[in-house]
């Protein structure tokens, strides 16, 4: 009996024992990221460091690291366990130590929550910016923990100071209060190249001759002429025609606005100098602490009526360099110059429900609301012959996630399409009848948008969702009511058999609303697609739009963006290198030249006439 005794006493000490609060894998590391090979990755397996080191993760909540990167290259955080490797990408300040926070969670589970897909994945912190891809897996057994980044340029280092399992956050942070940032928003901690004076440019900013005509078309060719942009197929080549009756391709760029925000709440301290808080005073952002170096830089060039000067600039220079249309989210000034074809993107159509910004599609509210959002969006803009056309959403993550959105709407409150859903099921749950009934939601979405639309201009175009990536072929085939299909495709050059697929499916014209690429440094990350330096980011624009433009489907690319992102990051924390020009408003040269040669040639390549370029860039 007192042996029994001893025996259940020692079980429960060890139940109640307290579980460990930190457990330290790695502590003084210095890491070079080289070589050609597609990743570069340094890795420790869990058995080969101090035995106190678990292999089951599951009763710790965070991964703490303390380090310092040279670059400002994105790189991965993996966790291999017996059924995969999961990998947490990371974008660091540069030169600067930081205390990363990594939730455990992160690498297990997708993320619930989110109208965009940047809203679904996208996570800014102190001094990093974060997001994981999947495959999401199970940290019951790790095997081994590795720091690798894909595709390095010019040897980064990577210091770790700590790395750390922990049951509790001790708080992201920026380890340090220097200045980072200097009064034009430069990164201090990386060089930059001798700034031209900005009188300089006018005189060399000169009209090339791609032969256009003042909406853009090509001046030498004729179509019927409706005083609006329409889509139309001749010889089996898709075309945008331009309101004087032109064809028309449209070479956009997202983003044309002059307030390029960075949060500031909380690390003013690594700021030189805040442009005044007032600058941003009117703008939707204004709500939240912030701050735009690229406005600051604009208005010391032309003052406080900085508006019409800019504007003007702006319009000759997209003309200068090939560039006709004003692309995605830019600013009213620029919108309503009369100088130039715009798009608009639509918005408003949120119920008080909704499932990853699917909304209440069947309900009084939607309806309404949808209503509401087209006379107030649409109305005014009705008889304007610059516009090219509406994008009605972009990147919804509904694709690949509609068996999780039918249990959001079974598990949430009443509501009239969790009425239709139920009624559905009724009849046979099964998991391509659930599926069935997303797609059924997406039509009556486009149909109650549409309409809404249509009633209140009849004369644009509807260019569709910009979705992010391929969405499923039921969606697809119910796009047809679309004029044309729009997605965004990161990618160093567009999947053809993807594409015409697509326009199989949906019998419309195709349009890519998003692509860039871009170079780690100045304190900037790369973007979607990197490549090796400003030279080869040229020859990635010309190979990219060049054999995208040799599908006759295609009928527009659009850049993104204008400007350069903050290099302390924006509200969804994109630090990219992605501009045509760099926050103190002047371009680059290698884009500019890119621009200029591929536009020249763009109606050639469109109609088969010349092929396009077969030099790829470099990535390192």
């Amino acid at each position: 009996m007192h042996g029994q005794s001893i025996l259940v006493l020692a079980i429960l000490c060890m139940a109640l024992r307290p579980l460990q609060a930190e457990v330290v894998l790695l502590k003084n590391e210095k890491l070079v990221f080289e070589g050609s090979n597609e990743l570069s990755e340094h890795s420790w397996d869990l058995k080969d460091l101090d035995p106190k080191v678990p292999v089951d993760w599951s009763s710790f909540h965070f991964l703490v690291i303390e380090l310092k990167a040279s670059s400002a290259q994105r790189f991965q955080v993996r966790l291999y366990t017996p059924e995969g490797v999961s990998p947490l990408y990371l974008q660091p300040f540069q030169n600067a130590w930081i205390r990363v926070v990594l939730p455990l969670e992160m690498f297990q589970s997708p993320p619930q929550q989110g109208s965009t897909l940047s809203d679904v994945f996208n996570r800014q912190h102190a001094g990093y910016f974060m997001f994981h891809w999947g495959p999401y897996l199970p940290l019951a057994h790790v095997e081994r923990v590795s720091f690798a980044m894909p595709q390095p340029i010019g040897k980064p280092t990577l210091e770790i100071r700590s790395a750390r399992l922990a049951s509790q956050s001790p708080g992201e942070a920026l380890l340090e209060q220097e200045r980072l940032v200097d009064p034009w928003g430069q990164w201090i901690r990386d060089q930059w190249p001798v700034r031209k004076s900005w009188t300089s440019e006018k005189i060399e900013l000169k009209q090339d001759d791609f032969g256009y005509c003042r909406y853009g078309g090509f001046s030498h060719t004729k179509a019927q002429a409706t005083g609006f942009f329409r889509v139309e197929q001749v010889d089996g080549i898709w075309w945008f025609v331009d309101p004087d009756g032109h064809h028309f391709f449209s070479a956009g760029v997202d983003v044309v606005s002059p307030f390029i925000i960075t949060p500031t709440q909380g690390r003013t301290s690594i700021f030189s100098v805040l442009p005044p808080p007032e600058m941003l005073r009117g703008q939707p952002e204004s709500q939240r602490p912030g701050a735009s170096f690229y406005l600051a830089n604009i208005q010391r060039r032309w003052g406080r009526e900085w508006q019409k000067s800019w504007v003007s600039l702006t319009v000759d220079r997209m003309y200068s360099w090939g560039l006709n249309t004003v692309a995605n989210w830019s600013t009213p000034e620029i919108l309503g110059s009369k100088r130039i074809p715009y798009v608009v993107n639509l918005e408003g159509w949120r119920t008080r429900r909704s499932y990853f910004g699917l909304p209440d599609v069947y309900s009084k509210e939607f309806g309404e609301n949808s209503e509401a959002a087209a006379s107030r969006q649409c109305k005014a803009r009705r008889t304007d012959a610059f516009l090219l056309g509406y994008f009605i959403g972009n990147e919804p993550p509904w694709p690949g996630r509609e068996l999780v959105i039918v249990q959001m709407i079974l598990d949430g409150p009443r509501t009239a399409t969790q009425r239709v859903l139920k009624k559905v099921l009724s009849e046979g749950d099964t998991t391509d009848r659930r599926k069935a009934f997303v797609y059924q939601a997406y039509r009556k979405y486009l149909e109650v948008i549409i309409g809404a639309v249509r009633r209140h201009d009849p004369n644009h175009l509807i260019l569709g969702i910009r979705f992010g990536g391929h969405a499923p072929d039921e969606m697809v085939s119910a796009s047809k009511v679309f004029d044309v299909f729009s997605l965004n495709i990161y990618d160093y050059v567009p999947d053809k058999a993807l594409l015409e697929r697509i326009h199989q499916l949906s019998g419309r014209p195709l349009l890519i609303g998003e692509f860039h690429f871009g170079v780690p440094g100045r304190g900037m990350s790369a973007g979607l697609r990197q490549v090796r330096d400003q030279q080869e980011r040229g020859v990635a624009y010309r190979h990219y739009v060049e054999n995208a433009a040799a599908m006759p489907a295609l009928i527009g690319t659009h850049w993104f963006q204008w400007a350069d992102e903050p290099n302390t990051g924006h509200f969804v924390g994109e630090n990219y290198n992605i501009g045509l020009v760099d926050v103190t408003d002047r371009p680059y040269a290698e884009m500019v030249e890119a621009m200029q040669a591929t536009h020249r040639r763009l109606y050639a390549i469109h109609s088969r006439k010349q092929s396009p370029v077969v030099r790829k860039p470099l990535l390192q």
